[in-house]
């Protein structure tokens, strides 16, 4: 998929055409080349391949603004398993449906979407807060969960959790929160906000950085305020070995709960969490619009992740144990019945298909898709029932 990289943007009709090898990064630099003022609510890692990422409900940082990258399709391009091109029209509402958000990969080979790109401010601002657990870190995570409920839904922040070194005791170790903001709009207005509603955080004019949209999504990806937007057309990803899982959080966590998962990070020294913060958009969209079910009723989202640079298989154990005894520590604090998943973080531990059966889809099926499953699996067997199209956590045909 690789070689189908063609972008075109039509900032009048304010619409884009992206072919599926096509990177988020060339559709972000694409569309700063045509409009300050229009951009697309996808991720933040620029190396990420569109048509993966799209089909699979992918979301960034403008989801409480403006949803997730599948509620803004409004056309595709497919190769179904006859060798058939399909677009929106001639492949059918349920298969327009199914490869928005329920994987591309079971039901066809998805060529290009077309989207409809979103409105954005000329200005927006971003900041980068660090919290240490003797800095209150911990009852500023505890107050974020209830702020991010209700607040603007222009603004987005994410805390990243982190085992590290005490800055100011050596060789003793402690925890960081790092709060990661977007805000379409200026910065008076951002700190005028959370000074209402968020006065813990402490948030100055002067630890705000005030930008563009297209400028935003290069600091998001952690380029220095110099670089040039022609490093989004990077396509080289510098491999390391690393694990993801997820999770969903229905019921805000104790002030005691965070402690414990504090200790438990500690302990295990490597491994670190995301929280994404839903609300907004996410509560008003059913979760039957799309085959992605997490919307309302969700606070937020946790991504685990650890990355590891040694080769072998004992580095390997090593490092997917300690994620895995994180998430498993976490069971008590996250959604149940069944315990969600994010599909985009294939995470094969929760359930893996060796034969193609209904049994072992259903499995991971249920956590990705939740209710949405049925129908998944009903399209699937509309559409290619001899399961051409199958992977070791793919749709299944129906029993």
């Amino acid at each position: 998929m690789q070689n189908l990289q063609r972008i075109e943007v039509d900032p009048k009709a304010a619409t884009a055409y992206i072919e599926a090898g096509s990177t988020l990064g060339e559709l972000y630099y694409r569309i700063q080349e045509k409009s300050n003022t229009l951009g697309f609510p996808a991720g933040v890692c620029p190396t990420v391949g569109v048509g993966g990422h799209v089909s699979g409900g992918g979301y960034g940082n403008m989801i409480r603004k403006h949803g997730l990258s599948v509620d803004h399709i409004i056309d595709a391009t497919v190769v179904d398993a006859q060798g058939r091109i399909l677009n929106r029209s001639t492949m059918g509402d349920d298969l327009f449906w199914a490869i928005r958000g329920g994987g591309g990969a079971s039901f066809g080979v998805v060529v290009s979407y077309t989207v409809n790109l979103v409105p954005v401010p000329e200005i927006v601002t971003v900041f980068n807060i660090q919290r240490y657990l003797k800095d209150n870190a911990t009852e500023l995570v505890h107050k974020w969960q209830f702020v991010m409920q209700d607040i603007d839904h222009n603004l987005f922040i994410r805390l990243l959790l982190q085992p590290v070194n005490d800055p100011q005791i050596k060789g003793k170790s402690t925890g960081r929160v790092t709060f990661m903001a977007l805000y379409l709009g200026d910065s008076n207005t951002l700190v005028t906000l959370l000074g209402g509603k968020f006065p813990e955080l402490g948030l100055k004019k002067e630890d705000c950085k005030e930008m563009s949209w297209g400028k935003s999504t290069l600091y998001w990806a952690n380029f220095d305020n110099n670089t040039k937007p022609e490093v989004l057309l990077n396509r080289t990803f510098t491999a390391n070995y690393s694990k993801r899982k997820s999770d969903y959080v229905q019921t805000p966590m104790t002030v005691l709960q965070l402690q414990q998962m504090w200790n438990k990070i500690a302990t295990l020294a490597q491994p670190g969490l995301v929280f994404n913060s839903y609300g907004g958009r996410m509560n008003e969209v059913p979760a039957t619009d799309t085959p992605f079910p997490h919307r309302k009723g969700n606070l937020f989202k946790i991504q685990y992740s650890d990355s590891w640079h040694d080769a072998g298989q004992e580095a390997n154990d090593k490092h997917i144990g300690l994620i895995r005894e994180l998430h498993n520590f976490m069971t008590p604090f996250v959604s149940k019945n069944p315990r969600g998943a994010y599909f985009n973080y294939r995470d094969i531990d929760i359930g893996v298909s060796h034969n193609g059966t209904y049994q072992e889809g259903e499995v991971y099926g249920r956590k990705y898709f939740k209710g949405n499953f049925d129908r998944l699996v009903k399209v699937k067997t509309l559409v290619d029932p001899t399961n051409f199209f199958r992977n070791e956590q793919s749709i299944p045909t129906q029993k």
